[in-house]
């Protein structure tokens, strides 16, 4: 296959990943959990430092809408949304029968594997950056943009928050392309969509409830959530990367082995609808 039909097929995947009705009511969903916490935070107005994570830095300056909604979300939502892609990915094919027209076409089941993820990939990416555009939208909006006081207490410019909160959304980006590997693993697994978008989520869900035992502390490292919170390590003066090194070095290892695995099933898998 060329680079241009590669390109025409990734393209095609993209597409229809876009036009599905789903995916676009699961992406104002992502978009308005943001705006309802930043209307709840306008209108409750919180004050002294109660309050979880960044909630309570909103009313002082709505950069923190985009902040506190990726740290909430990161636990459920967004892992979610991938969740149900992955479920559409080859299982969703398969169910609707289409997973066969797409092999006969031709197109190698490599290639057809490798663009299906690289497809995940771009919703990974595009979940967060959803979440923090929204975020200071609405916090621009009902707070306004001003200077970044980080968690050491020192104030940087509004660019240079923003350029970190950047760096935020790619890293979130990274962790949850990594889930999205395990997710294309189990869609190869079955033919029932929902079925491999709720074993990915339970795996999620699974984890945070292991990662917070302390007595199994030395199986948190491993664990494919232990590190995704790392990202606000970015607002500290100066920037701590070691848990962001950890987790992106973990976010490959979980890549890498699902994927290959993903290929090995998929390479074998006797396509019956």
């Amino acid at each position: 296959m060329s680079a241009a039909r590669a390109l025409r097929l990734l393209g095609s995947e993209l597409r229809l990943m876009a036009s599905r009705r789903r995916n676009q009511v699961g992406l104002a969903v992502l978009a308005a959990i943001p705006i309802m916490m930043a209307v709840a935070v306008r209108v409750s107005r919180p004050s002294g430092t109660h309050g979880p994570g960044f909630i309570t830095e909103i009313s002082e300056n709505g950069f923190f809408v985009a902040v506190s909604a990726l740290s909430v979300m990161i636990t459920l939502f967004l892992p979610l949304a991938i969740a149900a892609l992955c479920g559409d990915a080859i299982a969703g094919e398969a169910n609707q029968g289409t997973l066969r027209y797409l092999l006969t076409v031709p197109v190698h089941r490599t290639r057809l594997l490798v663009t299906k993820y690289v497809s995940l990939v771009v919703g990974a990416f595009l979940a967060p950056v959803t979440v923090a555009i929204a975020g200071l939208l609405v916090g621009w909006l009902l707070f306004g943009l001003k200077p970044v006081r980080l968690l050491s207490g020192t104030e940087i410019p509004l660019l240079e928050g923003l350029g970190r909160l950047a760096l935020i959304v790619g890293y979130l980006g990274v962790c949850l392309a990594a889930l999205a590997a395990v997710g294309l693993f189990i869609s190869t697994l079955t033919e029932q969509p929902i079925a491999a978008t709720l074993a990915t989520a339970g795996l999620v869900m699974i984890s945070w409830i292991l990662d917070a035992i302390p007595q199994l502390e030395w199986l948190h490292p491993w664990l494919i959530v232990h590190h995704w919170m790392a990202g606000t390590d970015l607002l500290r003066d100066p920037m701590f990367f070691d848990n962001i090194q950890r987790g992106l070095l973990l976010a490959a290892a979980y890549a890498v082995v699902f994927g290959t695995a993903a290929w090995a099933r998929f390479a074998t898998k006797d396509i019956t609808s």
